[in-house]
C-alpha cells in the first residue's frame, strides 16, 4: 500500500461523491439506474468505515505505550525541597536571627504550600500513598500556618492564643509521629527527617503552651537541622538519579541495596 494507492482511493471517493451529488441535485436520476446508485453509496460507506477503523490500531498502540515511553518523573525532590527550605527559613526566625517578614510568608504560600501540594498530587499519579499523604498534608500545614498569621491582620479572624497554637502544633506532631513509623522501611535520611520533625513539633507545642521562650529558641535551631536534612535528601535523590550512581548517600535499606546490586554467576 503506497502513496499511489492512497491517492487512487481518494480520487475514487471524490468521483463517487460528485456522481451522487449530481444525481440528487440535478434531478437526473433517470440517467442512472438504481443499481449503479446503490453501488456508489456502498462504495462510499465502505471507504468511510475503513477510514475510521484504520485509526483503532494506532489508538490501541498509543494507549498500550507501544509508540512511546511514558516514564514519570520523581516528584519527591520538589516536595522535600519545598518543605526543607521553608522549614529552615521559618526556624531561622524562631532561633532569633530575624523577625517574621514577607519572605517567610511568601515561601510558606508558594514553595512550602503550593509546591508541596503539587508534589503530593504527582505522587498520587504514581500510586505512592505515603508520598501523597505527606506532601499534601504538609503543604496544607504551611498554608494553614500562613492563614493563622494573616487572617487576624486582615480582620477576618481573632488572633490565635499561644496555648491554642501549641495544641495546633501538637496535633501535627501526633500526625508526624505516625508518619515516622511509615518511614522505618525507607532510607535513614528520610527517617531522620520525620524523627526530627516530630521532635520539632513537640518542642514548639510545649514551648507555646508553657510560654517558654528559651525552648522555642532551641526549637528553632533543631528546626534548621530538620529542614537541612530534607534539603540534603532532595538533592541526593536528584543527583543519584541524574548520575545513575550514589553521589550523596542516604542510607538505603538492605533490601534496596540487594535489589540494586548486579547478579553475577
Amino acid at each position: 500500500m503506497g502513496p499511489s494507492s492512497s491517492a487512487s482511493r481518494g480520487k475514487a471517493k471524490k468521483i463517487s461523491f460528485f456522481i451522487v451529488i449530481q444525481i440528487i441535485v440535478s434531478g437526473c436520476g433517470d440517467h442512472y439506474d438504481a443499481r449503479a446508485l446503490m453501488e456508489n453509496f456502498d462504495f462510499l460507506a465502505i471507504q468511510t468505515i475503513y477510514d475510521f477503523t484504520s485509526l483503532f490500531p494506532l489508538i490501541f498502540c498509543y494507549r498500550r505505550g507501544l509508540m512511546h515511553t511514558n516514564k514519570l518523573a520523581n516528584p519527591g525532590p520538589l516536595g522535600l525541597m519545598g518543605f526543607g527550605m521553608t522549614t529552615v527559613l521559618l526556624n531561622l526566625h524562631n532561633a532569633g536571627f530575624f523577625p517574621l517578614n514577607s519572605a517567610i510568608i511568601s515561601m510558606g504560600i508558594f514553595f512550602g504550600g503550593l509546591a508541596q501540594i503539587l508534589a503530593g498530587l504527582l505522587e498520587y499519579k504514581k500510586g505512592n500513598t505515603f508520598g501523597m499523604t505527606a506532601f499534601t498534608a504538609y503543604g496544607s500545614f504551611w498554608l494553614s500556618l500562613v492563614g493563622l498569621l494573616l487572617l487576624p491582620r486582615l480582620g477576618l479572624a481573632e488572633a490565635t492564643e499561644a496555648h491554642v497554637l501549641g495544641i495546633y502544633l501538637a496535633l501535627w506532631g501526633v500526625f508526624t509521629l505516625f508518619m515516622f513509623f511509615g518511614t522505618l522501611g525507607a532510607n535513614r535520611v528520610l527517617q531522620f527527617v520525620f524523627a526530627s520533625l516530630t521532635l520539632l513539633f513537640a518542642l514548639l507545642a510545649v514551648g507555646n503552651i508553657t510560654g517558654n521562650h528559651a525552648l522555642l529558641t532551641f526549637a528553632g535551631y533543631e528546626g534548621i537541622i530538620c529542614g537541612a536534612s530534607a534539603i540534603y535528601l532532595a538533592m541526593a535523590e536528584v543527583l543519584n538519579e541524574q548520575y545513575g550512581r550514589t553521589v550523596l548517600p542516604i542510607g538505603e535499606p538492605a533490601s534496596a541495596r540487594v535489589a540494586a546490586s548486579p547478579v553475577t554467576a
